[in-house]
């Protein structure tokens, strides 16, 4: 299901009913956001303005953590989400978004990509 940004239909002042002059357009539309959460990776390929596609992450297991100091980056297993400071919903839910810090096996992380857009996580392991 798609919701609309432009907002056609309302209510006059008296209460009485407005009638939209025209339907929605089609950059109208736009999608409920794919929140990411932690487990078996599953993601899903949506279809965009020009015809091109976005990979979007349902759920993911792993993440790509990079080691500042080291500069190597290891692809490892997403345990939880510690904290989310987007939302505290997402962090009870557990969602992984942008800014999101997760527990992984190498330690803490701070999630520096947009799953939700992007199809993969990449974080920044944080020095504890």
């Amino acid at each position: 299901m798609r919701k609309s940004i432009e907002n056609l239909t309302g209510r006059k002042y008296t209460g009485g009913k407005i009638t939209p002059s025209r339907s929605r357009k089609k950059y109208e539309i736009d999608r409920y956001p794919n929140e990411a959460l932690v487990g078996k990776t599953i993601s899903v390929s949506r279809r965009t303005r020009g015809g091109n596609y976005k990979t979007a992450l349902k759920s993911s297991e792993f993440a790509n953590v990079t080691n500042p100091e080291t500069r190597k980056t290891q692809k490892t297993i997403i345990s939880q989400v510690i904290r989310n400071p987007a939302n505290r919903d997402y962090e009870r839910r557990g969602v992984v978004n942008k800014g999101a810090i997760i527990e992984t096996e190498l330690g803490a992380a701070k999630v520096t990509s947009r799953p939700g857009q992007h199809g993969c996580v990449n974080a920044i392991q944080i020095s504890q």
